[in-house]
């Protein structure tokens, strides 16, 4: 049996060193190459040892270029979003899958990573979870359905080295269920209070964020009317959550045409 080459962007980090844990249980994939940024204190460093596993003979690099031309396969990306736009510039001129699932772009970012959609197969997610993917459609069918009489508020909750705020996944929440109701995004989106704010709108829909200790990752859409509250809730208790979908993501992608894909075309949601 053939196995697909995967090459982990991010491999410091606590989701990189699990995707490499995992690529390292799956007989279907390989680890191609382990990235990192050239000044990072690991660079060199063997990428399974750095990942708390056996000496895998594959030193972490900052060279994707060199590793696509050794080893096609697909790129799982959980970096820093300017390093993301790198790595899929990379990608483009291999002609290599990529899944993204580091957040923070800016509208300009994201324009980026629509045109490379165009040349290659990406998929990009805020949260790789199947939960989580699960949770979307149910927060878009309940705004549709309570619209009307009940206000939405969303909470999230992340750990204190977190370095972007509002979560990735929360800002998607929004935008679903803005595209479900008579609201635009992000326009309609209020992030924070403080003062004297007045009353709040119809259609406005608040975000408030949490960081601290070691919180994986939770999130909470609050539907409150007069009455009642229905709130819907995901929390994620492992990385190892993400961390599968991601390498899930990356075994479905492999082969796929060029375009822009999301978690609920891997799932069929």
């Amino acid at each position: 049996m053939t196995q697909l080459p995967i090459h982990v962007a991010g491999a410091n980090g606590r989701m990189g060193k699990e995707i490499i844990r995992l690529i390292c249980e799956d007989v279907a994939v390989i680890l191609g190459g382990a990235l990192e940024p050239p000044k990072s204190p690991v660079q060199g460093l063997d990428a399974g040892l750095n990942a708390g596993l056996k000496n895998l003979n594959i030193p972490i690099t900052s060279d994707l270029g060199s590793l696509l031309s050794a080893k096609k396969g697909v790129i799982i990306d959980f970096s820093h979003h300017t390093a993301t736009l790198e790595n899929v510039t990379c990608a483009v001129k291999a002609g290599s899958p990529i899944v993204i699932g580091t957040t923070g772009f800016s509208p300009e970012e994201s324009a980026q990573i629509h045109a490379a959609a165009k040349l290659i197969p990406i998929l990009q997610s805020p949260n790789m979870s199947l939960g989580v993917n699960l949770m979307l459609t149910l927060v878009a069918n309940a705004a549709k359905a309570l619209d009307a009489d009940f206000d939405i508020e969303i909470l999230e909750a992340h750990h204190k080295l977190k370095q972007d705020a509002p979560s990735g996944t929360a800002l998607k929440l929004a935008e679903v269920i803005c595209a479900a109701t008579d609201r635009h995004f992000p326009g309609d989106l209020k992030t924070g209070r403080n003062g004297i704010t007045g009353a709040r709108t119809k259609k406005e829909i608040g975000m408030q964020v949490i960081r601290g200790g070691d919180i994986v990752g939770d999130h909470t859409v609050f539907y409150c009317g007069e009455g009642e509250r229905l709130e819907i809730r995901h929390v994620a208790t492992s990385r190892a959550t993400f961390a599968k979908g991601a390498l899930h993501a990356a075994k479905w992608l492999a082969g796929k045409a060029p375009g822009l894909y999301g978690m609920p075309d891997v799932l069929g949601l």
